[in-house]
């Protein structure tokens, strides 16, 4: 069965505001990675370097909030558009069927594909105007 968590998107403030999220709900992250953690071909400046890529926290019950800084090259965050609904899969083939069928008459900023995350994972803006990213976590060998 899929589970929906919100991801949170910011300009530059991602590491400030986990901090502070962390610091109400408790707990540890599960997830923290930085822009410059990423294998790239092109090296980035170092402020953008030091950007938050992924960081996930777990509240609750099963609940993950989940967020970043804007990549370098994105345009800035708009006010309303700071959050994606994001969908965890159990298989690629459910990846796939929800994201076909969500992103139908939608607008795909990154398709489906393999990642150096160990995941398949791809992002859009459906036809109602939510930002959504599905992805499938490859088992850990």
């Amino acid at each position: 069965m899929p589970s929906i968590s919100t991801y949170l998107s910011f300009d530059d403030s991602c590491e400030a505001a986990f901090n502070f999220y962390k610091s109400v709900f408790g707990g540890e992250f599960i997830s923290f990675q930085r822009f410059g953690d990423m294998p790239s071909e092109t090296p980035l400046a170092p402020e953008d370097a030091a950007k938050v890529m992924h960081v996930a926290l777990p509240i609750g019950n099963g609940s993950v909030l989940m967020g970043s800084d804007i990549g370098p090259g994105y345009p800035k965050v708009i006010m309303g558009t700071q959050f994606s609904l994001s969908v965890n899969t159990e298989s690629e083939e459910d990846a796939d069927r929800l994201f076909k069928g969500l992103s139908a008459e939608g607008v795909v900023t990154m398709p489906l594909q393999k990642t150096f995350w160990n995941a398949y994972f791809g992002m859009f803006t459906d036809r109602f105007g939510f930002q959504w990213m599905v992805n499938y976590d490859y088992p850990q060998v």
